[in-house]
């Protein structure tokens, strides 16, 4: 099967909800090309009436997240002139968070982007990650709540900002060969320690291609096979050597990874 639709994402707020949604229901259709149109922050009638001119011009799915019921009718409406699918993404949740709590919804669009204390708190987590990047900030680490540990190209950074997005201030402290580890790091005892690997012939590949971008050539040790191979050993010693939980990445995405990192925190503060 190869075929291309037109996904429209239609959000009062960011859009994020409706993107995830959608991403991850078309990533079941193998051969599928979507073309994605956001439109994130509708507010008004005339936003809507734009958007009924692109679905027209570009009929698809629709996918909308909007708790305004004048609005969310006006695109209803509009949709099914144009004889064009809508999906209410947040209707199911909550539906039956309202008929299980007994109360009514608030209908306040972009109501998970208030900026309440956990909103707050994310920022400050995403400051934490910014400033305790690729080693950076050793002195600080134990105000972290997890810290990555892990060889070049084993996604620490972007795992570590996934983490700051849900509200975790999460550092990364990269192992070179012939490099020491910060002092501070090998003392830790509060916060949770995970070593990131990967398998080397993987590892191998995502190195020669940052290369490749960067315009380098591949004569280094740094995409040597066997060099990788026992930079990777090595790094594994260390983390049975320190009791550090050990993940391998191989076959994980950053979100897959982040939310086994997720439940090992959830651990790790039930023991402390």
């Amino acid at each position: 099967m190869s075929a291309t639709f037109h996904l429209h994402l239609v959000s009062d707020a960011t859009g994020e909800t409706a993107i995830a949604t959608g991403r991850a229901a078309c990533a079941q259709f193998e051969g599928v090309r979507v073309v994605e149109h956001l439109w994130s922050l509708v507010r008004t009638g005339n936003q809507v009436s734009r958007i009924l001119g692109s679905i027209e011009a570009n009929p698809g799915v629709v996918f909308f997240s909007i708790v305004d019921a004048e609005l969310r009718q006006l695109l209803e409406d509009g949709c099914r002139k144009l004889n064009v699918r809508t999906v209410a993404l947040l209707d199911p949740a909550i539906n039956a968070l309202s008929q299980y709590l007994g109360v009514e919804s608030g209908n306040q669009p972009g109501g998970q982007h208030v900026m309440d204390a956990e909103y707050l708190k994310r920022i400050d987590a995403m400051n934490f990650a910014l400033s305790h990047d690729d080693g950076q900030g050793a002195p600080s680490l134990k105000g972290a709540d997890v810290v990555l540990v892990g060889v070049s190209r084993t996604s620490k950074t972007p795992t570590c900002f996934y983490l700051a997005n849900r509200g975790l201030k999460a550092a990364n402290i990269p192992v070179v060969p012939g490099c020491p580890l910060p002092d501070e790091l090998m003392a830790l005892t509060g916060p949770l320690v995970v070593g990131l690997t990967r398998s080397a012939d993987q590892l191998v590949d995502i190195r020669r291609n940052r290369l490749r971008v960067l315009g380098q050539g591949e004569g280094t040790d740094y995409v040597d096979p066997e060099t990788v191979d026992t930079e990777i050993r090595d790094a594994r010693r260390l983390f049975s050597r320190q009791n550090w939980i050990a993940l391998d990445v191989t076959r994980r995405s950053i979100e897959e990874t982040a939310a086994a990192i997720l439940q090992l925190y959830d651990k790790h503060m039930d023991g402390v």
